[in-house]
């Protein structure tokens, strides 16, 4: 391997970005992948009748479903029961959520609405201050929350609060979180965790649960992509002419990503078309491993493929960090970032 970085590519390491909260809240949409997201384009598995159901259910939330039947020639309608001002969505990696959130988002003829990460809403607030964000956001006709975070007590108080806030005003809220998939026992009781830590706001919200397997481990044999020096470079130096790569070590990327807050990680991989990391190793402080979950967030929304040296990408967190509080944050991680190594291999990427 050379001693120096590649010097056709940029480096993560040399950006400083700089994000204002007005920047933040612009920015607040459906990932690139999802733009077109709807529910026509929705396809859901017959093997998870849950699927479609949750589809209908989002559909009517959303101001789209079918008028209610009549029940005779000379009947009337039937009325639909009431919808809740919230919609949770609870179900493993892969299984359309966002896809769904997305659907909302678009169909639900709003004025003001916005959707981010669970992250971004707490980065609003730790950018702006709680009463800033509280009054940019008051008349919001719908706000979508990905990934819903349970893991971190401060920050869900903070959240609640903010939407217990909002609804009064006639905002309604869809929230989406990650359960493992096929686990013994976990991802069963996701919905009722998400009410108990939201407890003030239960109530507001409708649960939908969503079966099914990951999409994203489909096609894949479960492992993922590792690089040979050689082939790494070339890579990097075929992505720089005709895009723009990024080429990092690892230790570097962990180390920069504790001086950038979380909220500027997008801004670290703007014009980026391919991410590079050398020299992966296994994570074993919680602190490092959860800001790199978050840049892996960053990267997967924005479906940048990753290749990587040393270590697998899929085993970058250690087996007491999975075995803990936020097992379900490095499961989701993992499950992005097989995906990513994996599209790395595509022709069009080569």
């Amino acid at each position: 391997m050379p001693d120096i970085l590649s010097p056709n590519a940029v480096h993560l390491t040399d950006r400083q970005p700089v994000v204002t909260g007005a920047e933040m809240l612009a920015s607040m949409v459906p990932p690139p992948q999802f733009d077109s997201a709807t529910f026509e384009s929705y396809r859901s598995d017959d093997a998870y009748p849950s699927q479609a159901d949750a589809k209908g259910l989002l559909e009517r939330f959303a101001g789209r479903g079918a008028p209610a039947k009549r029940s005779g020639f000379f009947g009337r309608a039937k009325k639909e029961p009431a919808l809740k001002p919230g919609v949770y969505l609870d179900g493993g990696f892969g299984v359309g959520k966002t896809h769904l959130l997305a659907s909302i988002y678009h169909a639900m003829p709003a004025r003001r609405k916005y959707f981010g990460s669970f992250i971004e809403y707490t980065a609003l607030v730790g950018a702006l201050g709680y009463k800033n964000t509280v009054d940019l956001l008051r008349g919001a006709d719908l706000i979508c929350i990905d990934e819903f975070e349970l893991d971190d007590p401060g920050d869900t108080m903070v959240m609640t609060r903010l939407l217990a806030e909002l609804v009064p005003t006639g905002t309604r809220l869809a929230a989406t979180s990650n359960t493992p998939p096929n686990a013994l026992g976990e991802g069963r009781f996701a919905a009722q965790d998400f009410l108990r830590e939201i407890h003030a706001m239960s109530d507001s919200f409708e649960t939908i649960r969503i079966d099914g397997v990951d999409f994203r481990q489909r096609a894949l044999d479960g492992q993922a992509v590792i690089f040979e020096d050689a082939e790494y470079h070339e890579r990097i130096a075929s992505a720089a002419a005709v895009g723009t790569a990024s080429d990092d070590l690892f230790d570097d990327v962990i180390r920069h990503l504790a001086k950038v807050h979380p909220s500027r990680y997008i801004r670290l991989i703007d014009d980026l078309t391919l991410v590079g990391l050398r020299d992966v190793r296994v994570l074993t402080d919680q602190s490092e491993a959860l800001r790199f979950v978050a840049f892996v967030d960053r990267v997967y929304d924005a479906q940048l493929p990753i290749i990587a040296t040393g270590g697998a990408l899929d085993q970058v967190f250690s087996e007491e960090m999975l075995g803990g509080g936020y097992r379900k944050k490095y499961l989701r991680a993992l499950s992005r970032l097989n995906a990513l190594t994996h599209s790395a291999t595509a022709p069009s990427n080569a």
